[in-house]
């Protein structure tokens, strides 16, 4: 805590004053273009990152960068509720990345024994490991965490198009939804495309959308 008030200390002394006006002109209002789910893990620094400042994203962060479903009332919901309806959004990302304890607990579920709302909150990503072990996904393989984030982002991006809201909007021409994998050891991001493969955000590629699923999610993913 000590460094965390130290950080508060200098944010207040150093960074404030040389960026007042940003501040200000953000205290009345927020105008975000881009809607971010992100996990909840500490290692996330999405403003770092991006490279974004404050007010460029509007975020949603929970254990495994979650959406259930439209049709269930929870924070996520309410986030891309509101985020649709009071803010300019034109973009939506849902983030995994690598080395996921949300992945980690879905693959080793006895490891949640002592976390029953852990383990509830989780089903919201039982398609994703459906698919993972139809594509014969061993648990201990060493890029099973990593392919099984990948297969929850994609399934993820499913449950967003649930909403009325959004489906309607991406058909429309009005909304893009964007799957990205974060790989931290090596500060990779990685982009799904629109048949399911993953390719490096490193330089500009041209808006393709996610894979369309359809059937159940995990018949889909495994498809």
């Amino acid at each position: 805590m000590d460094k965390i008030i130290q950080g508060i200390r200098h944010f207040q002394d150093e960074v404030f004053p040389k960026n007042r006006a940003l501040f200000q002109n953000l205290a009345s209002s927020q105008s975000p273009e881009t809607l971010v789910i992100a996990c909840s893990d500490s290692r996330i620094s999405l403003d770092l990152i991006t490279q974004t400042s404050p007010g460029d994203l509007f975020v949603c962060r929970n254990a495994g960068n979650l959406v259930p479903p439209h049709g269930k009332s929870n924070a996520v919901s309410a986030s891309i509720e509101y985020a649709l309806n009071a803010l300019p959004i034109r973009d939506i990302v849902i983030c995994g990345h690598s080395d996921c304890g949300a992945m980690k607990g879905l693959l080793h579920p006895k490891a949640l024994r002592r976390m029953p709302q852990v383990k509830g909150w989780l089903t919201h990503a039982e398609g994703a490991l459906a698919a993972f072990e139809r594509q014969s996904g061993a648990a201990g393989a060493p890029d099973a965490v990593a392919r099984l984030a990948k297969y929850n982002v994609r399934l993820q991006l499913e449950h967003l198009r649930t909403f009325p809201s959004v489906f309607s909007r991406v058909q429309e021409g009005t909304l893009r939804l964007h799957g990205w994998f974060y790989q931290i050891d090596q500060g990779e991001v990685s982009q799904c495309q629109g048949d399911g493969s993953w390719i490096p955000l490193r330089h500009p590629v041209p808006y393709e959308a996610p894979l369309v699923l359809s059937a159940s999610s995990a018949e889909a993913l495994s498809a």
